[in-house]
């Protein structure tokens, strides 16, 4: 099995940053692709950005230019760096990962979620 632990969330005001974390562990030959999604209340769970093993990114065209996604595959993590926050980004945001166990063994996989609030 495979594990995702996010870390970084909390309330900040608006214009301000945080940094999201989420490490992998357990049963993992390779990491694919690594990406963050959130969920507001009320809202579908939308993707917010992702990296695939070459290091190339992907991002929802309302963080674009505000928000930073990177790993570090030597420790199995991903991250998000989000500047200029503003209440419309409050959601819970969830980490999610693409991960062969072994050669022919393939899981998505997905952390328990960390809160973002985004509130003066």
């Amino acid at each position: 099995q495979v594990q995702l632990v996010e870390s970084g969330g909390g309330l900040v005001q608006p214009g301000g940053s945080l940094r999201l974390s989420c490490a992998a562990s357990g049963n993992i030959f390779r990491i694919n692709a690594m990406g963050w999604y959130r969920q507001a209340p009320g809202k579908e769970r939308e993707l917010v950005a992702v990296i695939n093993s070459d290091d190339t990114t992907d991002y929802a065209d309302s963080v674009k230019g505000r928000f930073t996604i990177s790993r570090d595959n030597a420790k199995s993590t991903v991250y998000l760096q989000m500047n200029s926050l503003k209440p419309e980004d409050t959601a819970v945001y969830y980490c999610n990962a693409d991960v062969f166990m072994t050669v022919l063994t393939r899981g998505v996989y997905w952390g328990q979620g960390t809160q973002v609030t985004v509130s003066s």
